[in-house]
């Protein structure tokens, strides 16, 4: 079957707010997969604090250039964005998302929930990053295949 009409259809925050609940949903219906973890909470909110930390910085360059957030019309970019956190993963706030989304796995301490985290990163990847490259490569050639041969998509 083809899904390629979610390409570029669906906010990235709704994908995560869907995402975490999904998480919740398994732990509240499974408790019994539910570990005691010690120092799950502290965990939990150095993960999710990180990820926030990270998705900021990337919406603080795409500020600093000047050039459009919107996630679902990436067309719209006026600059490639290379610098400040960009030059260690080319996808600064899906990567905080997704570390967000493993600091609420972590809390909730379900291993299936966790594992929910893999769905996320699958549907960004497919959905939403992939045609991202595609209209930035339209859009800046030779100097976006540069960077992606030298930044990594998420680490």
């Amino acid at each position: 079957m083809n899904f390629s009409f979610l390409e570029l259809k669906v906010h990235p925050l709704l994908v995560v707010a869907v995402t975490a609940c999904l998480m919740w949903a398994i732990a509240w219906l499974l408790p019994a997969l539910n570990l005691a973890l010690p120092g799950r909470t502290p965990a939990a909110i150095l993960a999710a604090l990180t990820g926030v930390l990270i998705a900021l910085a990337g919406v603080v360059e795409f500020r600093r250039a000047r050039t459009t957030t919107n996630p679902l019309t990436p067309a719209n970019a006026t600059s490639l964005v290379a610098g400040g956190i960009y030059r260690m993963t080319r996808n600064p706030m899906y990567l905080g998302l997704a570390l967000a989304l493993l600091g609420w796995g972590s809390f909730l301490s379900n291993p299936l929930s966790l594992a929910v985290l893999f769905l996320f990163v699958a549907y960004m990847n497919r959905f939403q990053i992939s045609p991202e490259e595609k209209a930035l490569e339209s859009l800046f050639g030779d100097e976006f295949a540069a960077y992606r041969s030298k930044v990594r998509r998420w680490l």
